[in-house]
């Protein structure tokens, strides 16, 4: 069961890197943000569904705002 379950979480994040390609700088901020918030959210809340909503929420607003000077 464990080898499933890394090799869904490997695939997962192989088509979640690829579909970045694309992206604008602000849209990387933004999807960054909103995972590391979701992180940040699961474990502050002891892994309340709530609390990963909501720091994903607070991270993708952040990492929206986040303004790249090296243009």
């Amino acid at each position: 069961m464990q080898r499933l379950t890394l090799g869904a979480v490997a695939v997962s994040l192989m088509l979640g890197l690829a579909a970045c390609s694309g992206m604008s700088t602000q849209d990387r901020n933004t999807a960054v943000g909103a995972g590391a918030g979701a992180v940040g959210g699961s474990v502050l809340t002891g892994g309340s569904t709530a609390g990963t909503v909501g720091g994903a929420v607070v991270g993708g607003v952040i990492g929206n705002q986040v303004d790249d000077d090296d243009d």
